[in-house]
Order: structure tokens, then sequence, then C-alpha cells
């Protein structure tokens, strides 16, 4: 319920739906800034009603989310929900989609981890079955491997500045979007909460390494950066991962690269060049979870030369490419299969364990 000494523009949702966001996907207009900023207030305030609530996200949905919008929501969300913890370390934040795989394994702890092992230090966050996949994210995996999830956000900067590797856990640091999941669980769709909650940023990373499923959606993504007023990314590379996650494709990747003061850059990135012939298909597995931190214990340590060896090799080397502590991809996969040789990246999964 909203708390009754709040106050609050003259833009509640039902004005908003009647009069600018709801008249259809051709005839709608977008909100100014202000009107999407009240918007975001009155949600985290509970003020509209559930039927309201949901007409709200899906007109959204049906007209597309402008950078200006998004950016009023993310600083909103930033404002009244994220609780930061800021390690010593300068990590890359991976905010892969929240809603999970369910086909594939989830490569970016064993990528993470590689890269921590490497010199980089990595964030990772997700929720516990986000709709509207529901499927296996961050922290599956990371329970299924043994190593503590319910942390708070303080823990959570304590794990990355221990192992060079942390995991943020939605409930605790972004409570606002948590109290949110049974209503966008019953839309049945996505809605632009799975877009912001992936920019969180609870460790105030400067680099940020994320997703997309089309090209236009990243750069909309780098202007929603560009005029947030919270995020404070100098540094942002999205790329079509496998399901939307955080995991290089095998074949054929889009990746666009943003650097403040510069204009977003795409590129391709060709598996096979790097030796590597694979499909995705060749990457797929029966139990995501489970399946997932099986075949990363195995990789860390050394066990399998497979197809989810070089998988995890390559996206660790893009992690440490992202903060730029490589000159290329090939120095970085090179790094990331001596740190798995010498032992350094199964050392990394042991400290999180005992952690």
């Amino acid at each position: 319920m909203a708390n009754a000494s709040q106050t609050f523009g003259e833009w509640p949702l039902k004005r908003l739906l009647t009069e600018v966001v709801g008249s259809g996907p051709k005839s709608a207009d977008d909100m100014s800034s202000e009107q999407a900023r009240e918007a975001m207030q009155r949600i985290f305030a509970g003020e509209p009603d559930e039927t309201t609530l949901g007409a709200f996200w899906l007109a959204n949905r049906w007209k597309r989310n402008i950078p200006e919008e998004l950016a009023a929501y993310a600083d909103v969300m930033r404002e009244e929900s994220v609780v930061t913890a800021e390690p010593d370390a300068d990590p890359v934040d991976c905010g892969a989609n929240y809603d999970g795989k369910h086909t594939s394994a989830v490569l970016g702890v064993g990528a993470g981890i590689v890269a921590a092992a490497a010199g980089t230090p990595i964030v990772v966050h997700s929720g516990d079955r986000v709709p509207t996949q529901k499927a296996t994210a961050y922290k599956h995996v990371l329970d299924e491997l043994g190593v503590r999830t319910d942390l708070e956000p303080a823990e959570s900067a304590d794990m990355v500045d221990e192992t060079g590797f942390g995991f943020y856990y939605q409930p605790a640091f972004n409570p606002g979007v948590h109290d949110l999941l049974e209503r966008r669980d019953q839309m049945g769709v996505r809605t632009f909460v799975n877009t912001i909650e992936t920019v969180a940023n609870p460790a105030n990373a400067d680099v940020h390494l994320g997703s997309f499923y089309h090209l236009a959606f990243a750069k909309k993504l780098t202007d929603l950066i560009r005029n947030s007023d919270h995020l404070d990314y100098s540094r942002a590379i999205f790329f079509q991962g496998m399901e939307g996650y955080d995991d290089i494709r095998p074949g054929y990747t889009k990746v666009a690269e943003w650097s403040e003061g510069e204009d977003l850059e795409d590129y391709e990135i060709e598996t096979a060049e790097y030796g590597m012939e694979m499909e995705s298909e060749d990457l797929a597995v029966d139990d995501v979870a489970a399946d997932s931190a099986s075949i990363t214990e195995a990789v860390l340590a050394g066990e399998r030369d497979d197809h989810f060896a070089d998988a995890i090799a390559l996206n660790g080397a893009f992690r440490m490419y992202a903060r730029e502590d490589v000159n290329s991809l090939e120095e970085g996969l090179e790094t990331a299969r001596d740190v798995i040789a010498d032992g350094s990246a199964g050392a990394v999964l042991d400290e999180l364990r005992a952690f």
C-alpha cells in the first residue's frame, strides 16, 4: 500500500494510460522523463491497483519504451530500491537477463571465475525464478556448486574483494523490484522491469556486460545509460547471447561496444576464428542448473577439453576484454586457458565455497 504521507505529481497511471501511453502501439505518445519517474515512484509505493498496473506495463510493451523513459525508471529504481555495496575492486558488472535459460548451459559462472583468476574482478546478480521464463540463472548454478547466494549486499562486496568473484542477490539488494515478482508473474509477458533490473549495478561498477536480442536494443540500452543520472558506467558491451543471456553463442555473435564520449560500435565474433567448431546444440543440457554446475566444476578443474571448456574460456576472455585487462580476445583466451591449466581458476571456486 502507498504511504499515506507520500505525495505525487499530477500523473497517476490511469491518467497516463488514458492521455499518453494507452492508445495502442501506433498512436500512443511517449512520456516525458518526469512522467515516467512519477509512474515508477507510484509503482514502488504500491499506489496503482493491480488492473491499472498490468495495463500500464502492457501499454509500455505495445508502444515500446524510449531510452529517456527507461532511464527514468532505472533512476527511480536506483533511488528507492537498490541497496549498493561497492567493493574495493572495480569489477565488471554482469547483469544477464534475470528470467534465465532453459536449454543451454549457463556459462557465466565458470567464465566469471576464470576471469577472476586472471585478475579481472567480476560481479554477477540475479533473482530466483524471475518471470516470465522463471528459468535457471546465476543463483541456481552457484547453489548447485555449494556457493552461498543468500547474501546481504555488504557480504557480496566482501566476496568480490576476497575471491575476485561476487554474487548479489536481488531480494537483498533490490527489494522494491523483488516485491513486484508476483504481479510480473501474473502478466505472463516481459515488461520494462525485465530491462531495468539488469542495469541495477549493485556494486557501482564502471563496466557493464549485458546481452540483447537485436542490435537496436543495444543502442537503446547505451542511450539509457547516457540519459541516466545514477548509472555511472563509462563502458558497456552488449552481445547477442545464447537465450538472451550473457554467454557468447557458438558460430556468429553480434557485439555492440560503447565507451563514454564515443559512439556505439558494432562488430561480429565468429567462434570458428578461434578454432572452435561448434553449434548451439553442442552446449545444450538436460538439467540446466545441475549440469551447468557439474560442467563448470570439471572445466575449472582442467578435467574437460571439449566445447564447454572452449565456451567458458572464450566467455572468460570476453570479460577480461570488457574491462580492458587484455588487448584482444586472443590474448584473453590464452590467459583463460593458462589459469585453468595452472589451477588458479579451481582455487577461486574453492575460495567461493569457503566464503
